[in-house]
């Protein structure tokens, strides 16, 4: 492989291609369409490849990988500081190659098909969890125009509703009656969606070991392990477990300057996804760690004290934090979780 370095801006039709051989002078410029693309990539010689880590970049990534190339994928934040000027995609081009010569970058791995096809069920699952959330939040809201309250919880709105529609003096106008029986319909179907997808996820997890090895920590089920594995890839490119909770935005953001140093909130950088699932993950371990039944664990009683001293809120982040670097040092060690007793 030469020393050349092609820096591509990915579109959807056209692909603004430039290639350098000396850090900061671009040699030659190509616009090229899909097909004409992917020729160029059979036909160059073996060379660095530089995209934003965008839309359809991993497929590139991993044409480019078979034709021999080295593929670094820049994240678009690091990227955007290069931009000189106007926008366009000559200045994205140049900018990629400027961002490539950052030592301090951290390039975003290339995924594999499995990878994304496991990410790409988390997406559907997330979209049609927020589209019931969408119809059961409309369903209430119109009933409450009719002075019809409806009990906190997502579980009581399709019997309650039900029960309305079968009695013909609940006070539901008959105009609304054959609508909502449609959007009953419509949350069931959606609620059968997404169970298939878990079903799919589960059947998914069975054979892979890590994904089970991540299931022994508490917290952690199918949801947060898949999406871990098709997110996160290797983990042997974090050096450390803090590492790999400040890659999920679980670490606090810091303000400092000379002496002073100021540790303020959790960052919320990173997968919003993965942070929501280990903080609901966190929860769940509380709840359970308050029971009379759970096991004294160490794990227990720290989450425990750091609820008494913080509140609830507090502790679950704090918790997940934890999970977190304990997913980290369950999946780099191979080794699945053992809880230490309390002392």
């Amino acid at each position: 492989m030469d020393h050349t370095t092609i820096a591509v801006d990915v579109a959807k039709s056209v692909f603004e291609v430039a290639v350098s051989e000396h850090p900061g002078r671009v040699r030659e410029r190509h616009r090229l369409s899909r097909a004409r693309f992917r020729q160029f990539l059979a036909e160059h010689l073996p060379a660095t490849v530089v995209m934003e880590a965008c839309s359809s970049a991993h497929h590139w990534a991993r044409q480019a990988q078979s034709q021999g190339h080295r593929v670094v994928l820049v994240p678009p934040h690091a990227a955007r500081p290069y931009v000189l000027r106007n926008k366009t995609d000559r200045t994205d081009a140049k900018g990629l190659l400027e961002a490539f010569r950052n030592d301090d970058l951290r390039p975003v791995p290339v995924k594999s098909e499995t990878q994304q096809a496991l990410a790409a069920l988390h997406r559907l699952r997330s979209a049609w969890v927020a589209t019931r959330t969408a119809r059961l939040n409309t369903v209430r809201g119109i009933l409450r125009e009719f002075g019809v309250m409806i009990p906190t919880g997502a579980h009581h709105v399709v019997p309650h509703v039900r029960a309305l529609l079968e009695e013909l003096d609940a006070g539901v106008p008959g105009l609304l009656r054959v609508a909502l029986g449609e959007a009953l319909r419509e949350i069931g179907e959606l609620e059968e969606r997404i169970r298939a997808i878990e079903r799919q996820l589960a059947t998914a997890a069975e054979p892979a070991l890590v994904i089970r090895r991540l299931r022994t920590i508490p917290g952690i089920g199918v949801l947060t392990a898949t999406a871990l594995v098709a997110a996160v890839g290797d983990v042997q490119r974090f050096p450390s477990a803090r590492h790999f909770a400040s890659y999920l935005g679980l670490t606090p953001r810091e303000h400092s300057s000379g002496q002073r140093r100021h540790l303020g909130a959790i960052s919320k950088q990173g997968d919003t996804y993965l942070r929501m699932l280990f903080i609901h993950g966190a929860r769940s371990v509380l709840h359970h760690a308050k029971s009379k039944t759970a096991p004294a664990t160490r794990l227990r009683t720290w989450a425990l004290q750091v609820e008494r001293l913080r509140g609830h809120n507090k502790a679950a982040v704090a918790l997940a934090n934890k999970l977190a670097r304990i997913s980290w040092a369950v999946w780099r060690s191979g080794n699945d979780f053992a809880a230490a007793p309390a002392v």
